[in-house]
C-alpha cells in the first residue's frame, strides 16, 4: 500500500451522510488520480477515507459508480470555478482571460481532480469519457458565446457565429494541453498561462471577426 497517499489518523465516526460522501469522494479522487481506474482498489479508497468498504458500497455504490460520481463532481467544480471567474460586466476578451485564469488556478489547486478528468476518465472511455466530453461541450459553448459577443459588438456577428464554435473548440483543446504542460511547470502562474493562450488565439479571433483571414497562396494546391 503506497505511503504517498494521505490517510486520516483514525476512522471517522458518526458523521452526517453528506460529510461521509464527501470524505469518500475526496479519497477516491486521490486514489484514482494516482493509480488509475483499473488499478485503484476499493480497499485503498476505504483506507484513505477512513471508512469501511461496506459503507462505501452503501453510500456511493460500486467502484464504477464511485468513479462516475467522482467525474461528475470534479467536472461540476471545474465549470463552476471557470464560470465564477468570468466577469460579465467586462469586455469579452477580458471575460475570457479571467475565465482562463480561473481554469488554470483550479488545475493548480486541484491537480488530482484534473488528472482524474483529463487523463483517467478519457483513458477508460465509455460513459466516463462521455461525462468529460459533456463538460468540454459546455466549456466550448461558454467560449463561443464570448466570441459571438465580440463579433456582434463590431457588427460582424454572422461571421463570428459561423466560425465561433469551431474556433472555440480549438481554444478549449489548447487550454487543456497547456494545463497538462503546466502541471510539470508549477512556477508559471495562472495569469501568465492565460495571457499566453490569449496572445495565441484571441488576436486570431479578432482578425477573423474583422474579416482579416489568412489564405494559402494561389500557387499552392
Amino acid at each position: 500500500m503506497s505511503e504517498e497517499v494521505q490517510r486520516p489518523p483514525e476512522r471517522a465516526r458518526r458523521l452526517p451522510r453528506a460529510v461521509r460522501e464527501r470524505q469518500i469522494l475526496d479519497a477516491a479522487v486521490q486514489v484514482f488520480s494516482r493509480y488509475g481506474y483499473h488499478s485503484a482498489s476499493m480497499d485503498e479508497i476505504s483506507e484513505v477515507a477512513g471508512v469501511s468498504k461496506p459503507m462505501i458500497y452503501t453510500y456511493l455504490g460500486s467502484k464504477e459508480d464511485l468513479f462516475g460520481q467522482c467525474i461528475r463532481r470534479e467536472a461540476t467544480r471545474l465549470l463552476e470555478a471557470v464560470q465564477a471567474g468570468v466577469h460579465p460586466d467586462l469586455p469579452p476578451d477580458m471575460q475570457l482571460w479571467h475565465g482562463l485564469r480561473a481554469f488554470y488556478r483550479f488545475v493548480a489547486d486541484y491537480r488530482e481532480s484534473w488528472t482524474v478528468l483529463h487523463r483517467q476518465a478519457l483513458t477508460v472511455g465509455g460513459a466516463f469519457a462521455a461525462e468529460v466530453v459533456d463538460m468540454r461541450t459546455r466549456a466550448i459553448e461558454l467560449v463561443a458565446a464570448l466570441v459571438v459577443s465580440a463579433g456582434t459588438q463590431k457588427g460582424l456577428g454572422q461571421q463570428a457565429e459561423f466560425s465561433g464554435e469551431g474556433l472555440s473548440a480549438a481554444l478549449v483543446g489548447g487550454a487543456e494541453s497547456l494545463a497538462d504542460w503546466a502541471l510539470d511547470h508549477p512556477d508559471v502562474s495562472d495569469g501568465v498561462l492565460a495571457s499566453w493562450l490569449m496572445n495565441l488565439v484571441w488576436l486570431g479571433f479578432n482578425d477573423l471577426v474583422e474579416g482579416q483571414v489568412w489564405k494559402p497562396s494561389e500557387t499552392d494546391n
